[in-house]
Parts: structure tokens; sequence; C-alpha cells
């Protein structure tokens, strides 16, 4: 896939997410069940999880390969990767 392909596909699920998002505030606003609410919330974080799979698998094919075996950017780019693991695992 390319990187176009890449930004094409994150840019339509930003799109998505930030429709989710307004629907919920009009929930709020319109003091929808709550249940109907928090349901719209966890899709909301389900497709933030989706948006991240996709741009870490861009990351990794990008990136991290590019960087990997240079010396100071492979460094850096492990750094990164297991700060980036320690951030999830404290989210799950």
């Amino acid at each position: 896939m390319s990187k176009q392909d890449i930004k094409k596909r994150a840019e339509h699920r930003i799109k998505i997410i930030a429709g989710q998002i307004n629907g919920v505030l009009r929930a709020i606003e319109d003091d929808k069940y709550c249940i109907d609410i928090l349901n719209q919330s966890l899709a909301i974080q389900e497709s933030l999880k989706s948006l991240d799979a996709l741009l870490l698998e861009n990351h990794i094919n990008t990136c991290v390969k590019d960087n990997i075996n240079k010396k100071d950017e492979g460094e850096k780019t492990i750094k990164e990767l297991i700060r980036l693991y320690k951030i999830s695992r404290k989210n799950n």
C-alpha cells in the first residue's frame, strides 16, 4: 500500500471519528439515554484503535524500515517503539 493510500485511509477514518464525536455531542445536548451515549463512545474508542493500528503499520513499514540499520536513528527508533509499547500497555 502506498503512502498516499495510507494517508487517504487515515484521513477517511479521522472524518468518520469526527462525525462520531459530533454525534455524541448532539446526544449529550439532547439528553439521550446514557447507555446509547456510552455505546457510541465505545465505538469511537474502537475507531481510534483502528486508526492507531493503521498509523503504526505505516510507521513500521516506512520510518522503522528506513531507520533501523542506521546507528543513531536505529537506537532512537527502538526507544520510540518501546515507549509506545509501554504507553499502550498502560491503556489496556
